[in-house]
């Protein structure tokens, strides 16, 4: 029988004749759990890199195809092949090449969704690359021959949200003390003391890091340098780019901590992401320049 749901907001960024891409942002039902499904199926051959950046985006990719090479903080070797996965936070740039034969679904989680989803202590996540058979079981396997007989990216969008919102009816709710101290960071834009969480919360700052290690796969001052650089760098996108002023607004002690932060976050400088030279992890890895 179909699965027939509401209809959602597409987005086709699709390039003839090199790629096919498309994103669904999901219903009220996922808000704080997925940030957005993507499509995406290559249509020409040759080899295509792409260099992501820091992000608080938790991946299940799901393919039907050839696979991916992935390099964590360094360009892919011949081992570093990956298909169907999970893919934890990592605090460094990624690099993900393919080769003109590619074609998935991307589900993408934020840290503490991703852990509901999963029921797995993010930290068995961080810093690699999960096959879906280890994350989910015969119900992943399942879901990818679902998927790839699908008949368009509609069908195949409509089954990655049912399968979420299923397995999130028996998943235990994310601690409520979590929730508020990784609130806290977000909303401050990475400023906020993470001794002044831990305090009001009556806790040690080594229990909410382990806490916070447990709930996203990294401790809380890692989570702030992600988000704090994220920040700094949609703003830099948002303006002409002063870089003194950015630091200081965005908390960094001067400008040179800044670049030191970019480059040990992007892989980059700060004025070579600024001008869009690397590509941003809105679309979450999956796009060829």
């Amino acid at each position: 029988m179909p699965i027939e749901m509401p209809r959602r907001k597409e987005e086709d960024r699709s390039i003839a004749g090199r790629f096919e891409m498309r994103r669904r942002l999901p219903g009220p039902a996922l808000d704080g759990i997925v940030s957005d499904i993507c499509g995406y199926r290559e249509t020409a051959s040759g080899h295509f890199r792409n260099v992501e950046y820091a992000s608080l985006t938790v991946p299940l990719v799901i393919s039907f195809a050839e696979p991916f090479a992935i390099g964590l903080g360094k360009a892919p070797g011949d081992s570093d092949r990956f298909a169907s996965f999970a893919a934890g936070l990592f605090a460094g740039h990624v690099v993900i090449e393919s080769f003109g034969a590619a074609c998935c679904v991307q589900i993408n989680f934020t840290p503490l969704g991703a852990r509901r989803f999963f029921r797995l202590p993010m930290s068995e996540l961080t810093d690699s690359m999960v096959v879906l058979d280890d994350v989910l079981g015969a119900e992943g396997m399942a879901l990818r021959e679902q998927l790839g007989n699908a008949p368009d990216w509609t069908s195949r969008f409509a089954l990655a949200e049912a399968f979420v919102i299923a397995r999130l009816a028996s998943a235990a709710e994310t601690p409520l003390e979590i929730a508020w101290a990784y609130d806290c960071i977000i909303a401050s834009g990475g400023r906020t003391r993470i001794a002044s969480i831990a305090e009001r919360l009556g806790w040690s700052r080594k229990h909410l890091a382990g806490k916070f290690t447990d709930a996203t796969g990294i401790g809380p001052k890692t989570l702030s340098r992600i988000v704090r650089f994220n920040r700094a760098l949609g703003l830099s996108r948002r303006q002409s780019a002063d870089w003194a002023d950015i630091a200081a607004y965005c908390g960094y002690a001067d400008q040179a901590h800044l670049v030191r932060e970019f480059r040990d976050l992007a892989g980059e400088t700060p004025t070579a992401l600024a001008a869009g030279n690397i590509s941003s992890r809105r679309w979450n890895g999956l796009r060829p320049q």
